[in-house]
Parts: structure tokens; C-alpha cells; sequence
């Protein structure tokens, strides 16, 4: 997708934030430990994660850094333990959580305008969706791939498809990311300078009952260290995803926006030792 108004130079900012994470000590990276939550929120180390659960011996090689929507510590939807709100965690880097908040905020107002387009093409009204995006449970993620031999058995992230309703994915023009469409074999995603790949996610698939289709898609480990900043667009979590008007028989059950995200995180990480 081009002509987004997100500009380049914020892009520019965020790829070299994640930069400048990515490079710290294991040790400073350590203290944001994502599975030392239950928000979602922190630093991925290479091989805790496995998002090819037909695959169940394989990791993910990538690393990864996770922010929400941002909120104080005393905002009142933290302390009623509503389901995946919490401060984010930011590391000692100065600059570092006012650009990317700048960035979510950007890409979260562009995904919900892209909503605009998807609400008319069901014959809903264009704002249908955005009561429940309001307060999305959004993930922006700094992505960092590190160089491999292919065909060495590893995998950059593994076969999956996404958990949310719309991914927009900006990456730095290294090869890798790959896409499989029905019935034929992983084909590589030509990069458009300064677009965002769109991809369509399970929740939006049920939303929309199989309207939309989600399409797996996979990263190669990269012959060079490779980055992108993917924002997955998540409802409120109070939203209730079920059928939507005009789209048939449900052919999913209904399922509130914290409890899908919740069922899908809790298949993807597993047990690893920090390395």
C-alpha cells in the first residue's frame, strides 16, 4: 500500500530505534523479558518462539521487541486487570519510546482507515469498525533476522499466518519474506520502496466469515541480517468477533478480541534459554 502518509523519515527513525536496540547487551535486553509478562510486551530472544505449529521441533531465529498501546502505569484499564493492558517496557534509550509511539499512533490511525475501505466492500457503513478499534490490542514489533546459510534446517520466523485483523509490514528491502497462495508453493514478496505489505489476519477472517482470507507467509533465514517493523492491528478487547451482517451462516464461534489473541500467543512461545 503507498500513498499512506506515514512518512519516511519516521520510518527511517523506527528501523534505526530498532537499530539501537537490537545492538545493546544481551543482558540489557534480558531485563525486558516478554515472558516475564502477560501483556505482550518486551523483548524476544532468538529461539523462544515457534510459529510453525506443524513444526513443533522448530524455532524462530528472529528477535524481536514488542510495544502496545502506550498507557501510564496508573491508567484506570491497567488497574481493573483489563486483558493485555499494561505499561509498555522501554530500555534506557533516549529518543527510543517517543518515536516508536509516534509510529504506533500513525500506523494504528491507518489501520483503521484502511477499516473504512474494508466496512464499504461488505456494505457495512465505512465507521463500522472503528468502536471496536478505538482501543485496539495492536502490537507494534521491531523485527531483527539474523544472517544465515540457507538451507541449513533454520528459519528466519516459520510458516504462519497472523493473529489479528490487518498486519502492515514495512521492511528494508532484504529478501526473505516469502507467501504461499492457495494451492501453489511459497513465492518471495517484491518490496515496493516506501509500501506497506498488507496482510489479512485470522481474527479479520473470522470477523468477515472466510470473506477475507488470511494467507501464510513465512521469512526466510537471510543470507544478510535483515529488519522490519510490523504493526498487527488486534479489536478491543471487549469486541466480540462473530459473522458479520450479510456474511452468511457463522461458520466460527463468537470470541472476544482478548480472548482470541490470548489462545493464539499461548501456542507460540516455548521454553529457551536466553542466548
Amino acid at each position: 500500500m503507498s500513498g499512506h502518509g506515514v512518512g519516511d523519515d519516521l520510518v527511517a527513525d523506527i528501523f534505526t530505534c530498532a537499530d539501537r536496540f537490537f545492538d545493546l547487551p544481551t543482558a540489557a535486553k534480558a531485563k525486558l523479558d516478554i515472558r516475564n509478562n502477560a501483556s505482550n510486551r518486551g523483548w524476544a530472544a532468538k529461539g523462544i518462539e515457534n510459529l510453525d505449529d506443524s513444526k513443533p521441533g522448530q524455532v524462530d531465529t528472529k528477535e524481536a521487541f514488542n510495544m502496545g498501546l502506550d498507557l501510564a502505569p496508573d491508567d484506570p484499564r491497567i488497574l481493573a486487570g483489563e486483558p493485555f493492558r499494561a505499561a509498555n517496557l522501554w530500555p534506557d534509550l533516549p529518543g527510543f519510546q517517543p518515536a516508536l509511539t509516534r509510529y504506533f499512533q500513525a500506523v494504528h490511525q491507518l489501520g483503521v482507515d484502511l477499516h473504512h475501505a474494508i466496512a464499504t466492500d461488505l456494505g457495512l457503513e465505512p465507521e463500522y469498525f472503528d468502536a471496536k478499534l478505538d482501543a485496539s490490542l495492536a502490537t507494534l514489533r521491531l523485527l531483527r533476522y539474523p544472517a544465515g546459510k540457507p538451507g541449513d534446517g533454520s528459519i528466519g520466523a516459520g510458516a504462519h499466518t497472523d493473529y489479528g485483523s490487518v498486519t502492515l509490514l514495512m521492511t528494508d528491502a532484504k529478501p526473505g519474506l516469502q507467501v504461499q497462495l492457495p494451492g501453489q508453493d511459497w513465492v518471495d514478496v517484491p518490496r515496493v520502496p516506501g509500501a506497506f505489505v498488507v496482510n489479512i489476519g485470522d481474527c479479520l477472517m473470522r470477523w468477515t466469515n472466510d470473506t477475507y482470507v488470511s494467507t501464510p507467509h513465512r521469512v526466510k533465514t537471510p543470507k544478510n541480517m535483515r529488519r522490519s517493523l510490523a504493526f498487527f492491528l488486534d479489536p478491543n478487547p471487549e469486541a466480540v468477533i462473530k459473522a458479520l451482517p450479510g456474511t452468511g451462516d457463522a461458520k466460527y464461534p463468537s470470541v472476544t478480541g482478548a480472548d482470541y489473541l490470548r489462545s493464539r500467543l499461548d501456542a507460540t512461545y516455548v521454553p529457551e534459554t536466553i542466548s
